[in-house]
């Protein structure tokens, strides 16, 4: 029963750092990347629909990315999409593709993006933590109902406490990476 609620929450933990990795690729570090577009979303006929779906999406330069949609009737549609977005690049129509040239970071700009990622991490430290109080919450009704021992339980928060204390740090070392991503000129 431990070990069930141990890999639960190493589950549910490993999701956590993965959204927040995730979350780590949409944040502008003055290199092109395909996943600065992961969240427009292009008004199609009335529906929202993600940029992807549209389009090709390629980076021809380091700091350009090239937005070749399936339907030229669409690039319109497209190009609105991206100039209302919160990414703040303005899009350049060659009548055949979408070109999103992508400015160096000043240093105020690389600063707001750090505190954007600290923001985030202490956000997924926040859900780990929740997950082990989930964790141990369960162990507790276990020994609770006598279907494990206060031994058993000691062993398991000890375990649960354990595997928290690898995440938080995994957490806290992509956050570096990134901060040291962002603030490389």
């Amino acid at each position: 029963m431990i070990d069930d609620v141990l890999h639960e929450a190493t589950e549910r933990m490993n999701k956590a750092i993965e959204s927040l990795r995730h979350d780590f690729l949409t944040i502008r570090t003055g290199r092109a990347t395909p996943a600065l577009l992961d969240g427009i979303k292009v008004d199609y006929y009335g529906v929202p629909t993600p940029l992807q779906q549209l389009a090709t999406i390629s980076i021809p330069e380091a700091q350009q990315i090239m937005i070749k949609p399936y339907s030229k009737g669409d690039m319109h549609m497209i190009e609105k999409a991206i100039a209302t977005s919160d990414l703040g690049l303005s899009p350049n129509n060659d009548g055949i593709a979408i070109r999103l040239n992508i400015p160096p970071l000043n240093e105020e700009r690389r600063r707001d993006l750090t505190k954007v990622v600290s923001k985030r991490t202490e956000e997924a430290r926040v859900a780990v933590r929740n997950i082990r109080r989930d964790a141990i919450h369960d162990l507790k009704e276990f020994e609770k109902e006598h279907l494990i021992s206060e031994d058993d339980l000691d062993v398991g928060e000890k375990k649960v406490q354990e595997k928290t204390d690898a995440m938080i740090k995994r957490v806290d070392e992509l956050a570096k990476d990134k901060d040291a991503e962002i603030m490389t000129v």
